[in-house]
């Protein structure tokens, strides 16, 4: 008897414990909110100075799966890839404003390859921007144009609360409006949505999964692709340290 009364003594203190949390979570600010998310993500903020290799195997439904391998040096500026589908290897340089671009090691791409694997340092930079900014959420939140609500909000989604920033940016960084899903005890990331006109509910929504730390930061080592007006899988990218291709 003795027994029921401490454990129900227990589970009724954590109880309390969690409602406080999460009473004290909503009272964030939304800049507070990002602060605590960064602490979980990138507690020793290694991502300004991160120099790193990740390997990336995307699966999508009917098609191939893509296997991309990034070096990342971003105070030297320097970003590499290497992409392999089917038979073919497409890699790109940037470093600061030069370009170079190969085709199954070949610096020489004919205009049918270009056009068809859109092969171009325009196509280049875009996946630098694309793989940096996912890779380096929640901290690329802090660059300058971003937007972030001053008010957090309590939102449910697929049966679980989150503390949800809202971001938007610049127009001349870009248009979309985006929602960041953090767990109201750890502030891990776990979903985050975007939406190009939010009245038509289009866009998308990215469902993060496990944790792999690279060089003391906490990544998602997968993230599912969904659209947000049906639900729809796109596909999914799955990280790993590094390795072959």
């Amino acid at each position: 008897m003795q027994i029921g009364k401490t454990l129900k003594f227990i589970l009724s203190f954590i109880l309390v414990i969690f409602l406080n949390h999460l009473g004290n979570s909503q009272e964030l600010s939304g800049r507070e909110l990002l602060e605590k998310a960064i602490q979980f993500h990138d507690k020793e903020a290694n991502w300004k100075s991160f120099k790193g290799k990740l390997a990336i195997t995307m699966k999508s439904p009917n098609s191939s799966d893509r296997h991309s391998i990034l070096f990342m040096d971003l105070p030297a500026e320097y970003f590499k890839s290497k992409v392999r589908r089917d038979n073919n290897t497409i890699e790109s340089v940037l470093m600061k404003d030069s370009c170079n671009l190969k085709l199954n090691g070949s610096p020489v791409i004919s205009k049918k390859y270009r056009d068809s694997l859109r092969i171009t340092c325009d196509r280049a930079k875009m996946m630098k921007n694309y793989y940096t900014y996912l890779y380096g959420l929640p901290m690329k939140l802090k660059d300058p144009g971003t937007i972030i609500a001053p008010e957090v909000k309590k939102k449910s989604f697929k049966g679980k609360e989150y503390l949800v920033l809202k971001v938007n940016y610049d127009e001349e960084v870009g248009k979309d409006t985006w929602y960041f899903y953090f767990d109201p005890l750890t502030y891990a990331m776990e979903v985050y949505q975007f939406f190009h006109d939010e009245s038509k509910n289009d866009g998308e929504y990215i469902v993060l999964d496990d944790l792999l730390e690279v060089n003391g930061i906490k990544m998602p080592k997968t993230r599912a692709w969904y659209y947000n007006k049906d639900d729809k899988y796109l596909g999914t990218d799955i990280l790993t340290k590094g390795g072959a291709l």
